[in-house]
C-alpha cells in the first residue's frame, strides 16, 4: 500500500485551514480555494456581488417576495431559472461575531435570534456576537447559533434576490444544516427546529464526555485506502470513517487510543497528511449510541410536514420527501457516516445547475468544488 497510494485534489498549498471549536467535525475542515460571497454587508448597506436580474433598466419583480422553494425549476416573468439547490452548513461553522452585521441590516434576521432566545432562555445572538468563544463553541449551543445564523442569512438572500429559491428542486445540509434544509422546506417549524438542536446538541455532548474520543481528517487519500488503515488502527476500540466529505477529504472518528494508532501509522505508511479536529468526541459513530435514542425521544414530540421539495439525507445520500422516513433518518445519522460527496454528486446527476452555500462559513463551496471544479456556487455568509 505505501508504495502505491494514489493521491486526491489540488497539492497541500492550495489549501486552506477552516477553524471549527467543540464541533461535529463537519466544517474544521482543510478544503479547496473560498468562494467569494454574494452579499457582503457594508456600513453603506448590503452590497451584492452577482446583480440582481433587470428588463431595461427596471429590476424584475416576481410575484411574491416570499422564500418559497419550488418543486421543479419555473419560469419568472417569463425567464427560465436554473435549477437550483440550496446548501446549509454544519457544526464548526460558528465564529464569534456572526450574524452581528446581518441582524443589524435586516429586522428579519433579528426577529429569528428574538424568536430563538424566547425558546432557549437565552440571547443566542449576543452569545454569536460576543462569545465568549467556548460558549458558543459548546455543542448545545453550537448547532442552534448555526442553525439560526443559517436561515437569518437566507432571509439575507431574500433580501438580495427575491426569487432565487424560484427555481430550487433539492436541499440539503451537512449533517446539523439538514435540519436547516429541512426548516426552509417547511417540513420542520422554526421554534421546533431550535429545540430539536439543542436537545441534538446536548446528547451528542452528553454521549461525547462518557469516553475520550475525537476526530481526525485524513487528506489525499482514496477512500479505501483510509478504511485500510482504520481497520489496521483500530484494534479493540472504536474506530470509524465517520464523513466522506469530498475527494481526498475522508473524517475517521473513533476513541483517543485508537485515533493515536491511526495517525501513527499514517506517518509509517509515508507521511499520509491528517489533521486532528478540535471536537468534542467521536460523532457520527456507535460511541453517539446514546444521543441516538435522547434524539429519537425528542424527535417523537415534533410533527414534521412533507418537503415542499426533496431534502438529501446524510445517511443514504438520497432525496426524501415522507416524514416519517426522514425522522427516522435523523436519528440514524447520529451514528451513520456523513455522505456528502455522494449527495453532491446525486445533486449534480440530478441536473442541479445552480448551488447557494447559505449560512456561516464557506467550507461547502471548497468541498463541491472539489468534487466539480466549475460548479456554480454562490455563498451567502452569516
Amino acid at each position: 500500500m505505501s508504495g502505491h497510494r494514489k493521491r486526491i485534489g489540488p497539492p497541500p498549498g492550495e489549501a486552506v485551514h477552516v477553524p471549527g471549536g467543540v464541533s461535529e467535525g463537519e466544517n474544521e475542515l482543510t478544503i479547496g480555494r473560498s468562494i467569494p460571497p454574494l452579499v457582503e454587508l457594508t456600513p453603506a448597506g448590503p452590497r451584492f456581488a452577482v446583480a440582481v436580474p433587470t428588463r431595461g433598466s427596471a429590476p424584475v419583480v416576481p410575484p411574491s417576495a416570499r422564500l418559497d422553494p419550488a418543486p421543479t425549476a419555473p419560469t419568472v416573468s417569463g425567464t427560465v431559472m436554473p435549477r437550483t439547490a440550496f446548501l446549509f452548513p454544519g457544526q464548526g461553522a460558528q465564529t464569534v461575531g456572526m450574524a452581528a452585521a446581518l441582524c443589524q441590516a435586516l429586522p428579519a434576521a433579528r426577529d429569528l435570534f428574538e424568536r430563538a432566545a424566547a425558546v432557549l432562555g437565552y440571547d443566542l445572538l449576543a452569545v454569536c456576537t460576543s462569545g465568549p468563544a467556548e460558549r458558543l463553541n459548546a455543542t448545545d449551543v453550537s448547532q442552534p447559533a448555526i442553525f439560526v445564523a443559517s436561515l437569518a442569512a437566507l432571509e439575507q438572500l431574500k433580501a438580495a434576490e427575491p426569487d432565487a429559491a424560484a427555481g430550487v428542486v433539492a436541499t440539503a445540509g451537512l449533517s446539523l444544516g439538514e435540519y436547516t434544509a429541512l426548516a426552509f422546506a417547511g417540513a420542520l417549524a422554526f421554534e421546533d427546529g431550535v429545540r430539536l438542536v439543542q436537545a441534538r446538541g446536548r446528547a451528542m455532548q452528553a454521549a461525547a464526555e462518557a469516553a475520550p474520543s475525537g476526530m481526525v481528517s485524513v487528506l489525499g487519500m482514496e477512500v479505501p485506502e483510509v478504511e485500510a488503515l482504520v481497520l489496521e488502527s483500530r484494534g479493540a476500540d472504536t474506530l470509524e470513517v465517520a464523513n466522506l466529505l469530498c475527494p481526498g477529504n475522508t473524517v475517521v472518528s473513533g476513541a483517543l487510543a485508537a485515533i493515536d494508532r491511526f495517525e501513527q501509522l499514517c506517518v509509517q505508511k509515508g507521511g499520509i497528511r491528517t489533521v486532528r479536529l478540535t471536537v468534542a468526541g467521536a460523532f457520527h459513530t456507535k460511541l453517539m449510541k446514546p444521543a441516538d435514542e435522547a434524539l429519537a425521544a425528542a424527535l417523537a414530540g415534533v410533527p414534521l410536514g412533507a418537503p415542499r421539495v426533496p431534502v438529501w439525507s446524510n445517511v443514504d445520500a438520497r432525496p426524501h420527501t415522507g416524514p416519517d422516513e426522514i425522522r427516522a433518518l435523523l436519528v440514524r445519522q447520529v451514528l451513520a457516516p456523513v455522505r456528502w460527496e455522494d449527495t453532491l454528486r446525486g445533486l449534480l446527476a440530478d441536473g442541479v445547475e445552480r448551488f447557494y452555500e447559505i449560512g456561516p462559513g464557506r467550507v461547502l463551496a471548497g468541498l463541491l468544488k472539489r468534487v466539480l471544479r466549475k460548479a456554480d456556487i454562490r455563498n451567502v455568509a452569516a
